[in-house]
């Protein structure tokens, strides 16, 4: 498999009230196409601060983030927006969406704004119906979003993160502001994503989320302290038995 990412030596460190905080420190790893990865770690080890750092949503300090081929530590502000709307695709625990425009609006509008999406206006919004029947929520597409429940309205972050065809899904604890039954249906639906190729990489703090992935990566203190290889999931996987065995891991990990 190719590398869709690769991370070097990543640094990052803010400085508050003339203090220096490193939060990330000499982080390296990869990230194969078609995998899905699962960040995980304690409070304040560092997980968000890497997903944002490595997407390009927050800068680095030091060391390279390889995307697609090319350092976007070494990109300038445009260039960057521009990746990240034609390249990336973002899921976040909080599911921002503009209150003026229905749902289905809300999800072609990353199609609109892209300058490299040559499909016609025709196209755009069928590519966003497409996606919305294929997570069962084409029943909302003209709703506004305070009229549908929290599972739909995250099944339609995930259709938006989807309709400029993404390389990689960035995902903020995802299932963070939802009950487990929703929250269940909401990693049915990235796991199907990433069955068909998509690769995704997301940050989480429930093991049964990330059983759902390929592989853990465990961050403590700004480091990556270690990985544990689940597999792909498939019709024979029990569920059970890689979260048994993924929790047996993070408990010697110091989880």
């Amino acid at each position: 498999m190719e590398k869709i990412l690769e991370v070097k030596d990543l640094c990052k460190t803010y400085v508050i009230n003339k203090r220096q905080n490193n939060v990330l420190k000499n982080v390296n790893f990869d990230v194969n196409e078609g995998e899905m990865v699962a960040i995980m770690g304690p409070s304040g080890s560092g997980k968000s601060t890497l997903l944002y750092t490595v997407s390009g949503m927050d800068n680095t300090t030091a060391g390279e983030v390889i995307f697609d081929g090319k350092n976007i530590a070494d990109m300038g502000a445009n260039e960057l927006a521009e990746l990240r709307l034609d390249k990336m695709g973002f899921i976040f625990q909080q599911m921002y969406m503009l209150k003026n425009l229905t749902v289905l609006d809300n999800i072609i509008l990353p199609a609109f704004e892209s300058k490299n999406n040559k499909s016609s206006k025709k196209e755009k919004i069928e590519k966003g119906q497409e996606l919305m029947r294929r997570l069962d929520i084409i029943d909302i597409a003209d709703n506004d979003i305070n009229e549908v429940s929290g599972g739909q309205l995250q099944r339609a972050c995930i259709c938006r993160s989807m309709i400029n065809n993404p390389k990689v899904i960035f995902a903020d604890e995802p299932t963070g502001a939802l009950n487990r039954t929703t929250s269940e249906e909401v990693m049915k639906e990235l796991t199907k994503l990433n069955a068909d190729g998509t690769t995704i990489m997301l940050v989480t703090h429930d093991a049964r989320v990330a059983a759902g992935c390929t592989r853990v990566l465990f961050i403590d203190d700004g480091n990556i302290k270690g990985e544990y290889s689940l597999g792909k999931i498939d019709d024979s996987t029990k569920m059970r038995d890689r979260e048994r065995s993924l929790n047996n891991w993070l408990m010697e990990m110091g989880w």
